[in-house]
């Protein structure tokens, strides 16, 4: 077990609520055990109460693993949701999920069918999540628990909006940031001081291909960027100060694959120039990220870069030098003590998973905390 005390002395771990210089973004695979017993309740062998129970068995389980490996943000990998985003936004006061004609496709693979519609005016009320992260925080122990939640641009990307409903725009977005707003409260009320918003739009946002299927869809990419952005500041906005709030932005995890590719550049000025967050953790773990060079656009000295320069997609090891390079070229825009490292995204973006095993997740993880307690002496 790494000796925390030792690494915090030295500067390793940083201070706050994070990010870290050795960090995660959150999903982990789902355990043989939770996944028989999604099985058992899904065919009523078992009830609602004994799967949260076996939830709770393997959450404790896995947090205590992230300790041992020397992780300072633990999270629950995710371990209650079937979805990254889907769980989340269907709790929203408003939002209807439904079985649709077809999963969403990745890079020759497609995910089960699913999806949302807004239904009705967008609150946030009473949200059971907000007892997943107190479950966690109670077995965090001096750790930091970290959240994490769909950015609320997901619901407009992903969901549809029903026009009776909302048949103005601006009304939408204002009810969505003010949502956001509460639930950023709720959690902060619920002891969360590390809260991460994944987002995939800003994603698609940087590939020339999909930004193409946006204008098809009858949607101006440019309107959309500004909009989502108005959005997210108007939602953190008045945040309480000793509140971490990040994004991850993702360009598709799904069974080892993705959905988009292109660098940064066509929003990092918007971004990291104009997003008033505290952090970002960027996939960087192969050229379809692209290169550094949009880094230039943080003008901030309290603005942490997360390089997610570990794949969790597959399981072999990166060289670690290697790595140590790549982060070496990221100063060149960014000064060092700005910049940590994770993998690339979660392991398990749905309850599917990636195609590596558990071993090789911790594996992966610990290699993240070895390269960065090198590199953050």
């Amino acid at each position: 077990m790494v000796n925390e005390t030792k690494l915090i002395n030295k500067g390793f771990l940083r201070a706050g609520n994070g990010p870290f210089h050795a960090d995660q973004v959150g999903s982990l695979l789902r355990s043989e055990k939770l996944k028989h017993a999604r099985f058992q309740k899904l065919n009523g062998e078992i009830t609602a109460e004994q799967l949260r129970a076996t939830e709770d068995e393997e959450i404790t389980r896995i947090v205590q693993k992230q300790k041992e490996l020397g992780l300072q943000a633990v999270t629950d990998g995710e371990f209650r949701r079937a979805w990254w985003h889907f769980d989340f936004l269907e709790a929203l006061t408003g939002v209807t999920g439904y079985q649709a004609g077809g999963g969403i496709q990745f890079h020759q693979k497609q995910t089960k069918s699913r999806a949302i519609k807004v239904t009705g005016k967008l609150d946030f009320d009473k949200h059971p999540m907000l007892e997943d992260f107190k479950y966690l925080q109670s077995v965090a122990g001096d750790h930091t628990a970290k959240m994490t939640i769909p950015s609320p641009s997901m619901l407009h990307f992903r969901g549809e909006i029903e026009q009776n409903v909302y048949p103005d725009n601006d009304e939408f977005f204002n009810d969505l940031a003010h949502t956001y707003k509460k639930a950023i409260q709720a959690f902060y009320d619920a002891g969360c001081r590390y809260l991460q918003l994944d987002d995939t739009s800003w994603a698609y946002l940087c590939s020339p291909e999909e930004k193409e299927k946006i204008r098809a869809r009858g949607l101006n990419p440019e309107e959309l960027s500004s909009r989502y952005l108005k959005t997210l500041n108007d939602a953190v906005e008045g945040r309480p100060e000793d509140m971490t709030i990040t994004m991850h932005i993702c360009r598709g995890n799904f069974r080892s694959t993705w959905i988009s590719s292109g660098g940064y550049e066509p929003v990092a000025e918007t971004l990291f120039g104009n997003l008033n967050i505290d952090g970002f953790f960027l996939e960087y773990d192969n050229d379809r990220s692209g290169g550094f060079e949009p880094l230039r656009f943080v003008n901030r000295p309290d603005l942490s870069i997360v390089l997610g320069l570990v794949t969790s997609k597959f399981g072999e090891l990166e060289n670690g030098d290697d790595i140590k390079r790549r982060i070496e070229e990221a100063t060149r825009y960014v000064d060092l003590s700005q910049l940590c490292l994770s993998p690339q995204c979660g392991f398990a973006s749905t309850e599917e998973g990636n195609l590596l095993t558990e071993e090789q997740q911790w594996a992966k993880l610990r290699h993240v905390v070895e390269i960065a307690q090198e590199v953050w002496k």
